[in-house]
């Protein structure tokens, strides 16, 4: 074998050089890949490309034009190996607030890793047990705004939060600008917009506000900005700089709206879901966003699974169909590779995870169960350390 010392090589004309066939490092001290911030990111780069990202401090690989960037760590804390069901495994954790468990509520968290089959465990306790959440997340820190009393028809505006490599009960974070419940939220790593959100206990009930926290310190939540119309809204996606909402009311609605995270302001138009319902759910990857399910006016639940690309703007496209028809209250979480669809009604109350392959087209398939066989998903939220906009 041939043998290389330079501290400084380029070809003759200029450019990297070529290194063909098997190469061998064997300097006994580092290597240093290129290093920037998840803003500075290389786009279409070839599959495989290294560097690493300052932001989050990690190693990340290029998977490919429709994947992206994925981060690759390897600590204990974050790769959360050990336990039962789906968390033998290692990679993306994901939790589902389940929020009502028929015929009371509960505060209960559940616990899942993505990348492996099998059902939840449990993960610590909410603050409050209330329904109807929206659900925000950094890497390491997962937060739950409170939506209704699962006893009555008032609303709150607490907000939680958990260190989702741990396990544990909640700890308050601050209050939302506004009591609602079945807002929305978008984020990344370093904020969270909370969008939309319906009163039943006062007028207007529907609302059009989106308020922001920053995920890394506690308090209370600022105006963002304002929808286009006033809505709930039970499905939203992101990116690493784009947050996008469904707009599902009043009737069924099919509207796809978009910010930019790290500004504030009002939406912009994004386009149209193939299909207009109430209550879908959605989950996204950094380069493609999911909605599925809902309730359709005048002829009830769907399994339609859509999909936008998130960089770009227009309607959505078929992707697929969920294993069985989903009504409401479905809880969506994600790794950057694949998407999972939890609970709901169908119409029945149910507690069966379906997912998909994010990068492929094609309908889903059987993951595992919730803790609870009386448990719908969304009504609580859905929040994990492997969405598109980490």
């Amino acid at each position: 074998m041939s043998e290389f010392q330079a501290s400084n090589f380029k070809k003759e004309n200029g450019g990297t050089p070529d290194l063909l066939g098997k190469t061998e490092l064997t300097s006994p001290y580092f290597f240093v890949p290129p290093s920037g911030d998840t803003a500075s990111r290389p786009q279409s780069c070839a599959a495989g490309t290294l560097r690493f990202n300052t932001d989050i401090g990690t190693l990340e690989v290029y998977r490919g034009d429709t994947i992206g960037w994925e981060q690759i760590v390897k600590r204990e804390n974050q790769y959360l190996g050990g336990g039962t069901g789906s968390n033998t495994g290692v990679g993306t954790r994901g939790l589902f607030g389940l929020g009502f468990v028929s015929p009371t509520g509960t505060n209960r968290i559940d616990r899942v890793n993505v990348p492996t089959l099998g059902n939840t465990r449990d993960f610590g306790d909410l603050t409050n047990a209330t329904k109807n959440f929206g659900c925000a997340s950094s890497t390491t820190r997962g937060l739950f705004i409170h939506g209704a009393d699962t006893n009555g028809p008032s609303e709150t505006n607490i907000i939680d939060f958990v260190t989702i490599a741990s396990t544990g009960a909640a700890t308050d974070f601050g209050d939302g600008t506004t009591k609602r419940r079945q807002r929305a939220g978008v984020s990344n790593q370093t904020r969270a917009v909370f969008g939309g959100g319906y009163r039943e206990s006062s007028s207007p009930h529907l609302v059009d506000v989106m308020d922001y926290v920053d995920i890394a310190q506690t308090g209370n939540a600022v105006d963002f900005g304002n929808l286009s119309n006033a809505s709930r809204v039970t499905a939203s996606v992101n990116s690493t700089t784009r947050g996008i909402y469904g707009l599902a009311h009043p009737g069924s609605g099919n509207i796809l709206e978009f910010i930019t995270i790290a500004t504030t302001g009002d939406v912009t138009d994004f386009g149209d879901r193939t299909v207009a319902s109430d209550y879908p759910t959605a989950t996204s990857n950094s380069t493609r966003g999911l909605f599925a399910g809902g309730d359709l006016a005048g002829d009830g639940a769907n399994n339609v699974i859509n999909f936008i690309t998130i960089a770009t703007t227009g309607n959505a496209i078929d992707f697929g169909d969920l294993a069985s028809r989903r009504t409401r209250f479905v809880g969506a979480t994600v790794s950057p590779t694949r998407a999972l669809f939890a609970g709901g009604n169908s119409p029945s109350v149910d507690n069966v995870i379906q997912f998909v392959e994010i990068a492929t087209t094609g309908d889903a398939v059987d993951f595992g169960d919730l803790t609870d066989p009386s448990s719908f998903g969304a009504t609580g939220g859905t929040l994990s350390t492997g969405h598109g906009g980490l």
